[in-house]
């Protein structure tokens, strides 16, 4: 899964960012709203935590105009303004969800898992094909009821594949959105993971000129 931190407050923003990359997700992260706004209209994340008091565009405006350019990803917003009216407005703009600083990251986490989970056909917390069953809570695979390890990047890419069934994905948007925008990696090291996987027991298939699909 694949997060878009949008908070000025470089500590606020690098703790949300290693406590969601300790969960397997990647997560990218902008200081101003400028930047976050740059990178949300990729439209590659699958949740954008979205600061309201931001330097050069504030959050709200950053609501405004991905919605008025049909990005639909879903948002959180994260403020210290918790009055009615403000949540109010937040909403109104656009946003999903609101959370209110000082917040427990246990609740974050679960929100935005709720959110990630909302517009995909399989909405529960496994997810499941034939034999398959990946557990997005306890980080967990099994295969025919055994229990298989996986490195957390390989956790990322099948659940990638899972919350996608039967969808193809090229190498460059598999990079996209299991990896982070700073993050050094190549066509090659794709196809070592999906090998990783593919020993593993997992079906991905390789679908010649176009990419690989589950």
């Amino acid at each position: 899964m694949r997060i878009l931190v949008v908070e000025d407050e470089h500590k606020i923003a690098n703790s949300i960012k290693k406590g969601l990359e300790q969960e397997s997700m990647a997560v990218d992260v902008a200081y101003d709203g400028q930047t976050g706004l740059d990178y949300a209209m990729d439209g590659k994340f699958e949740v954008i935590v979205l600061d309201l008091m931001l330097p050069i565009i504030d959050g709200m405006q950053i609501c405004k105009k991905l919605r008025e350019n049909k990005i639909h990803t879903p948002i959180i917003i994260l403020t210290a303004k918790g009055q009615l009216d403000d949540k109010i407005k937040g909403l109104n703009a656009g946003a999903d969800d609101y959370l209110v600083k000082p917040f427990a990251f246990e609740e974050l986490l679960a929100r935005i898992r709720a959110l990630a989970r909302r517009p995909k056909e399989n909405v529960g917390i496994v997810l499941k094909y034939g034999d398959i069953n990946l557990d997005t809570n306890k980080k967990e695979l099994k295969i025919k009821d055994k229990t298989v390890d996986l490195s957390k990047t390989e956790f990322a890419l099948l659940e990638y594949f899972m919350r996608h069934l039967n969808m193809i994905f090229s190498k460059e948007q598999i990079i996209d959105h299991v990896w982070n925008f700073d993050a050094n990696i190549t066509e090659n090291t794709v196809e070592a993971y999906v090998g990783a996987l593919r020993r593993k027991k997992i079906p991905i298939k390789t679908i010649r000129g176009f990419g690989y699909k589950l």
